[in-house]
């Protein structure tokens, strides 16, 4: 399904990738998780990807990430092939907590910023405004054990956004928010996005999450996961949570929904047309 929603250069690119983990000991089946997926992502574009338990949206992130290496096919981005290792440019948000509780919340976001070569005040200054876009304010000098786990979330996201990567991959990260504050968070990644440029490639469970801030989203199926459709929402890029009132807002959530149950009963070997 190749053809980014938005016109542009493209950015990431899989074609025929499939994963299948081998079984390890005698008796033991290989697993084929994921595939054939083929994908172009257009640079700066916003992508999420929902699915059904199981179906293999977080094996296609971490083939995306460099983390996990394909069977068959071939996985790019700008250009260069991704494997080994997360290629640079790249910044991952996992939905655990993975914070460093030894250090306070001002150096758990600026901890990847030590390797660079940017001027002190710069660090600082990128680092401040990381703690007040993400509502932390009052905590810089916090431990995350001081913290809840939504707010020590919120600081693994910052972690990632100020080293202002080109291409981001969020598996869930706002799944340790209440629903009020995930919207406003959404809020928030959405001006990153817009300020920064960056190509978004969010994974979520949560349908108006997915429906709020993607340009176009991803349906997988039931393991091996594959891409059932690409819907466009088609949404300006100045979109903030105000767009859940569109009556646009309800039949996308409503049509993702619809592929959901359909694929989720499968999972639990249940016809499509089951109660």
């Amino acid at each position: 399904m190749h053809g980014p929603g938005r016109q542009g250069e493209t950015h990431v690119r899989l074609e025929g990738v499939t994963k299948v983990f081998r079984g390890l000991g005698r008796g033991r089946p290989d697993v084929h998780a994921l595939g054939p997926i083929d994908l172009d992502l257009a640079k700066g574009e916003f992508f999420a990807v929902v699915g059904p338990s199981g179906c293999g949206k977080s094996t296609l992130l971490e083939v995306l990430a460099g983390l996990a290496t394909v069977t068959e096919g071939t996985a790019t981005f700008e250009g260069r092939p991704i494997k080994g290792e997360v290629p640079d440019g790249v910044g991952v948000v996992f939905q655990e907590d993975a914070c460093f509780p030894w250090l306070t919340v001002a150096e758990n976001i600026g901890f990847g910023l030590r390797e660079t070569s940017l001027p002190a005040g710069e660090v600082e200054a990128r680092v401040r405004r990381a703690v007040a876009t993400m509502g932390l304010d009052g905590f810089a000098g916090a431990y995350p054990s001081q913290l809840s786990g939504g707010m020590r979330q919120r600081v693994c996201i910052a972690r990632t956004l100020v080293l202002q990567p080109r291409l981001i991959l969020l598996d869930e990260p706002f799944g340790a928010l209440d629903q009020q504050t995930r919207l406003l968070m959404g809020e928030e990644l959405l001006k990153l996005w817009r300020e920064t440029g960056a190509t978004v490639f969010l994974i979520t469970h949560a349908l108006d999450e997915a429906a709020m801030l993607a340009d176009r989203i991803g349906v997988m199926s039931a393991r091996p996961g594959r891409l059932l459709e690409i819907i466009e929402t088609g949404w300006p890029a100045d979109r903030d949570s105000r767009i859940i009132e569109e009556s646009a807002f309800g039949a996308i959530t409503a049509k993702l929904w619809r592929h959901l149950r359909a694929e989720s009963l499968k999972v639990l070997g249940k016809g499509t047309d089951a109660a």
